[in-house]
C-alpha cells in the first residue's frame, strides 16, 4: 500500500513538473500574440517585444513572468522616435492570485536597462501621450475602492532618461540611473523607502548648462496617498557631486498630462568647496586634494503645475563670497571669486523668467576677469544687458587648474565686450536702439589633447562687435596640416547664445591643402591591422547653423582622389550642407558638383543628393579612384581613354562616409571621347565564339549612352557602336554584383566570319531560292547575342541559325517593296490612261458640236471609249510584264 501511495505521489509530482515546464512553452506564441494585440489596441504608439518568459522555477515558489526587449515607438509627429526601450521586465507574482484574479499579488518588479526619451515638440505636443481616448460615457467612482496591487518591492537598473522640451528650449539627461523602493502597496496610504543613484545628470536651459554630468544620489522616504495621487518627501537627502542638498515638498498627479508640485531644496553646508564640485573640469581631477576658502549658498524651489502648456514657478539662488581654490602641487591660486546669480520665474510663464548675475569676478595671477549678465522677457522680446572684460595668458592656466593628461594650452586672450538692448531692435534693423561694442582678440593659441593630438592652432582671431553684427576681421590658423584663413560676419550672435536660434553669417574661407582622410579619422594606407572602425565617424551637420561659406582650396585629398583648384559655395542650414557649383580639377579633367549632404534624418547614415558634371576624365584613374564608379561602370577596368559624363545620384552614406550602394538611385549619360578596350572577357568570348579576331582589343571613339540605376542594378539604354566595320546595337543591364544581362545586335560582314558561318548563310540563301524567294544576300549578316553570367565569367547565347529569320525578313521586305512598286506603277498607268480618256472625250464632243469629223476616225473607228479601254488593257499588261519579266521567263521554261 505504501509503495502504491509513493508511486502515485511520484507520478503526480512528475506530471506537475512536466506541466510546469511545458505549459508556458506550449502556449507562449498565443500569449505573446494576445499581449501584443491588447497593448496595441489601447495605445496609439507601436509596441513590440521579442519574448515572454513564463517560469515556475526562476522565483520559485512564485510565478516568474519576463518581458524581453520591449520597444514603444511613436506615431504621427513622433513617427520612428523611440519613446522607451527596455531590455527586460521581470515580475514575481503569486500564482494563486493570478488564477483567482480578485487581487494581483506581485512581490517585486525589476526593470533592466530602460532607455526613455521624452519629447515635447515645438508645437507643445508630448510624445508620451500615447493612450487612446476613452469613449465610454460612464464614469466609475474609484474613490473608495481598495488598491488591488500587492507590490512589495521594485527596482530600476541602469536606466538612461532624457527629457527634451523643444518648445521651452530645456533639456534634462540622466545616465546610469538605478532606483529601488520598498513599501506596502496594498494600502491606500503608505511610506515608500527609496534609494537612487545616477552616474551623471545634465540640465540645460537655453544655452546655459546649469548641471553637466553631475554624479547624483538621493535617499528619501516618500509618503504615498493613492486616493489623491500625492507623493510627499520625508527627510529627502540628495547629493550633487560633493554638494549635499535637503529636499522637502510634494509631487501630485492632477490628471494624465498635468503634475502639481511644491518642492524646495537647500544646501546645508556653506563650504565653497562643495559648490565648486559642480564644475566638471575641477571635480574630476584630484578634487579631494584641492585647497579652498570662502563661503557659498545654494537653494531653490519649484512650485505649481506642469503640463505641455504650463510650467511651474521656480527660482535658483547661488552666491559665492571671497572664494579661492588651489591645487597643492600647483604654484598659484584662483582667488577673489565673487558670484551672485539669481534665476527667477514667479508664475511659470516662460516670458517672465529673469536671469540676473550682477557680479561675476575672479583673479588669476592678479589679472581680473569680470562678467555680468541680465536677461529678461526671453520669449516675447529678449532684453540683454551683458558685459565681459579681461585679459588672460592661456599658457598660465596650468599654474591654476589641472588639465586632463596630455592637454596643452597656450595663447593670449583679450576681451572687452558690452551689449544692451532688446533683440527686436536688431531684428527690425533699428541699430540705433541697441548698443553693442567691443573686441575679442585671440592670438597664438595652441590647443592639444588626446582628442586633438595634432593640435589646433589659431594664429589670430579678431572679432569686432557692433549693433548690426560681429565682424570676423581675421581668422587664420592650422589644423591637421591645413593652413587656413577666413573673414566675414556673424549676424545674430546674441540670439544664438540666448535663444538658441540658428547662427547666421557669411564667411570667405581659403586653405592651401585639406586631407579629408585625416579630418574624418580615416586612412587610405593599406595595413594588415584591423581597421579602426570606431574612428570612422560621420560628420554630423550642426542643427543650429545658417551659414554661407565661400571656399577656395588649392588641393583636397580624399581616399585615392586629389582635387586641385577647388572653389564653390557651401550653405549650412537645417542640419544639411548645400553644395553649389563646387568646381575642381581632377583625374586629368574637370568636375562640377551640385547637391546636398544631410544628417537631419539620420546621424549615422547621411542623405546625399548630388549632380556631377565631369569633363575629360581619365577612365583608368577614375575607375581606380572611386568605388562607386567600379560598380556603375565595371567595364572601366578594361578601358582606357577619356570620358565626359553627367550623373545624378540619390542615396545614403555609410558610417565610414562611403556610399551605401543598396540605397543609390539615379541616372546620367556618358560620352567616351576616345578609348581602347582590351582584355574585356565578354567581348573576348564573343570574338572567340564568332571566330572574329577584330572584336579583340579594339579602339572606340565618340560613344555616348544613357543609363539609370536603382536597387543595385544599372540599366543601359540602347546605343550603337561600330568596330572595324562591325555595327553593334547594345542594351541591357548589369548589377553592382557584376552580373550581366545584355542583348547585342550585330551587323557582321561576311568577310570577317569563319567558314562555318558563311556555309550556313549560303545554305539558308539556297533554301530561300528553292522556295521561290528571289533574294540577294548582302555582304552583312545580322546576329543577336544574349550575354549573361558575370563580367569576369560571362556566358553567351548565340545561334547563327537565327540569321534565317533575318533572311526571311529581308525576303519579306523585298516582296513587299516589289508589290508596292507594282501598285505605284499601275496607279501611275491608270492615271495616265484616265487623263487620255478625258482629253479624247473632250475632243470628240467638241467635234460633234461643231459638225467636224475626227481626222483620226479611221484609226479609232469612231469609238473613242472602246479604243481607250483597249489601250488601258495593253498598258497595264505591258507594265506587269516588265515588272515580272524574269519570273514569266522562268515559268515559260518550266513549261
Amino acid at each position: 500500500m505504501l509503495k502504491k501511495i509513493l508511486k502515485i505521489v511520484g507520478i503526480t509530482i512528475g506530471v506537475l513538473i512536466i506541466a510546469a515546464i511545458s505549459i508556458p512553452y506550449l502556449f507562449k506564441d498565443k500569449i505573446i500574440a494576445k499581449v501584443k494585440s491588447v497593448i496595441n489596441e489601447e495605445l496609439t504608439a507601436k509596441v513590440d517585444f521579442t519574448d515572454v518568459d513564463i517560469s515556475l522555477f526562476r522565483h520559485f515558489p512564485k510565478l516568474a513572468v519576463g518581458l524581453d526587449n520591449l520597444q514603444i515607438i511613436g506615431t504621427g509627429n513622433f513617427a520612428n522616435d523611440t519613446l522607451a526601450a527596455v531590455k527586460q521586465i521581470d515580475v514575481a507574482v503569486n500564482l494563486m492570485s493570478v488564477i483567482k484574479g480578485d487581487k494581483m499579488e506581485i512581490y517585486h518588479i525589476t526593470v533592466s536597462q530602460p532607455r526613455i526619451h521624452a519629447i515635447i515638440d515645438k508645437d507643445g505636443q508630448a510624445n508620451w501621450n500615447i493612450t487612446k481616448p476613452d469613449t465610454t460615457a460612464a464614469k466609475v467612482d474609484t474613490s473608495q475602492s481598495k488598491f488591488a496591487l500587492s507590490l512589495q518591492q521594485y527596482k530600476i537598473e541602469d536606466a538612461w532618461i532624457k527629457y527634451e522640451d523643444r518648445q521651452g528650449n530645456m533639456e534634462l539627461t540622466v545616465d546610469g540611473l538605478t532606483h529601488e523602493g520598498q513599501g506596502d502597496f496594498t494600502q491606500d496610504q503608505f511610506l515608500l523607502q527609496t534609494h537612487t543613484t545616477a552616474n551623471g545628470i545634465s540640465f540645460r536651459y537655453g544655452l546655459i548648462p546649469y548641471l553637466a554630468n553631475v554624479k547624483t544620489a538621493l535617499d528619501a522616504g516618500i509618503q504615498i496617498d493613492n486616493k489623491t495621487s500625492t507623493y510627499t518627501f520625508k527627510d529627502g537627502k540628495a547629493s550633487l557631486n560633493n554638494l549635499q542638498l535637503a529636499l522637502q515638498g510634494f509631487f501630485k498627479l492632477v490628471n494624465d498630462s498635468t503634475y502639481g508640485m511644491d518642492l524646495s531644496f537647500k544646501a546645508p553646508s556653506t563650504n565653497f568647496k562643495d559648490l565648486l564640485s559642480l564644475v566638471p573640469a575641477i571635480y574630476k581631477t584630484d578634487f579631494d586634494k584641492i585647497k579652498t576658502g570662502g563661503s557659498a549658498n545654494f537653494d531653490g524651489y519649484v512650485k505649481g503645475n506642469y503640463s505641455p502648456v504650463q510650467l511651474p514657478a521656480f527660482g535658483i539662488n547661488l552666491g559665492v563670497k571671497d572664494g579661492f581654490f588651489q591645487y597643492p602641487d600647483l604654484p598659484k591660486p584662483v582667488k577673489n571669486i565673487q558670484i551672485a546669480l539669481q534665476v527667477t520665474n514667479p508664475d511659470g510663464v516662460p516670458d517672465h523668467t529673469v536671469v540676473n548675475m550682477p557680479t561675476g569676478h575672479l583673479e588669476m595671477d592678479n589679472t581680473p576677469l569680470d562678467l555680468r549678465l541680465l536677461v529678461k522677457t526671453p520669449i516675447s522680446d529678449m532684453y540683454v544687458d551683458a558685459a565681459a572684460k579681461g585679459k588672460l595668458d592661456l599658457s598660465k592656466i596650468t599654474e591654476f587648474v589641472k588639465l586632463e593628461a596630455g592637454t596643452n594650452l597656450s595663447g593670449l586672450l583679450d576681451a572687452d565686450i558690452n551689449a544692451k538692448g532688446n533683440m527686436s531692435a536688431i531684428e527690425k534693423k533699428q541699430y540705433d536702439k541697441f548698443y553693442a561694442a567691443g573686441t575679442l582678440q585671440l592670438s597664438n593659441m595652441l590647443y592639444k589633447s588626446k582628442d586633438y593630438p595634432d593640435g589646433v592652432k589659431l594664429n589670430n582671431l579678431s572679432l569686432q562687435f557692433n549693433p548690426k553684427n560681429v565682424t570676423v576681421k581675421d581668422l587664420s590658423g592650422q589644423y591637421l596640416g591645413t593652413n587656413f584663413q577666413a573673414n566675414g560676419e556673424v549676424n545674430n550672435l546674441l540670439a544664438y547664445t540666448f535663444k538658441n536660434e540658428p547662427l547666421e553669417g557669411k564667411l570667405q574661407f581659403k586653405a592651401d591643402e585639406i586631407n579629408l582622410d585625416k579630418w574624418m579619422g580615416t586612412s587610405s594606407t593599406t595595413t594588415t591591422a584591423t581597421p579602426d572602425t570606431a574612428a570612422m565617424t560621420v560628420f554630423v551637420v550642426p542643427a543650429n547653423l545658417n551659414l554661407g561659406l565661400q571656399a577656395l582650396v588649392n588641393k583636397i585629398h580624399y581616399d585615392k582622389a586629389d582635387l586641385t583648384n577647388v572653389s564653390g559655395n557651401l550653405a549650412v542650414k537645417d542640419e544639411s550642407v548645400a553644395i553649389q557649383q563646387l568646381k575642381a580639377n581632377a583625374l586629368q579633367g574637370t568636375m562640377e558638383i551640385n547637391g546636398s549632404y544631410s544628417t537631419k534624418n539620420s546621424k549615422t547614415n547621411p542623405d546625399i543628393n548630388l549632380a556631377y558634371n565631369v569633363q575629360d576624365l581619365d577612365v583608368q584613374q577614375t575607375f581606380n579612384t572611386f568605388n562607386t564608379v567600379q560598380k556603375l561602370m565595371p567595364i572601366g577596368k578594361f578601358l582606357s581613354g577619356k570620358i565626359t559624363s553627367q550623373l545624378t545620384v540619390h542615396g545614403k552614406l555609410g558610417k565610414d562616409m562611403s556610399p551605401d550602394l543598396s540605397t543609390l538611385s539615379g541616372d546620367g549619360s556618358l560620352l567616351l571621347i576616345q578609348g581602347f578596350l582590351k582584355q574585356f572577357a565578354p567581348v573576348d568570348q564573343l570574338a572567340s565564339t564568332l571566330n572574329v579576331s577584330q572584336l579583340k582589343d579594339f579602339s572606340l571613339r565618340d560613344i555616348k549612352n544613357y543609363f539609370s540605376f536603382e536597387n543595385g542594378r544599372v540599366t543601359v539604354n540602347p546605343f550603337k557602336v561600330t568596330v572595324n566595320g562591325i555595327q553593334m546595337n547594345i542594351a541591357g543591364s548589369h548589377g553592382f554584383d557584376q552580373s550581366l544581362d545584355y542583348t547585342l545586335q550585330l551587323a557582321l560582314p561576311r568577310s570577317l566570319m569563319g567558314s562555318a558561318g558563311n556555309t550556313l548563310v549560303n545554305n539558308l540563301a539556297s533554301q530561300a531560292q528553292s522556295k521561290g524567294i528571289p533574294i540577294n544576300i548582302g555582304d552583312s549578316v545580322h546576329l543577336q547575342v544574349l550575354m549573361g553570367g558575370n563580367i569576369l565569367k560571362p556566358n553567351l547565347k548565340t545561334d547563327l541559325r537565327e540569321s534565317a529569320n533575318n533572311l526571311k525578313d529581308q525576303a519579306a521586305t523585298l516582296v513587299k517593296n516589289k508589290i508596292d512598286t507594282v501598285k505605284a506603277t499601275v496607279k501611275d498607268s491608270l492615271n495616265q490612261i484616265k487623263n487620255t480618256a478625258v482629253n479624247s472625250l473632250k475632243d470628240e464632243l467638241k467635234n460633234q458640236l461643231s459638225g467636224k469629223k475626227d481626222s483620226g476616225q479611221t484609226a479609232t473607228n469612231g469609238k473613242p471609249l472602246e479604243n481607250i479601254g483597249k489601250q488601258a488593257g495593253e498598258s497595264v499588261k505591258g507594265t506587269l510584264n516588265n515588272l515580272f519579266k524574269k519570273k514569266t521567263t522562268d515559268t515559260t521554261k518550266q513549261q
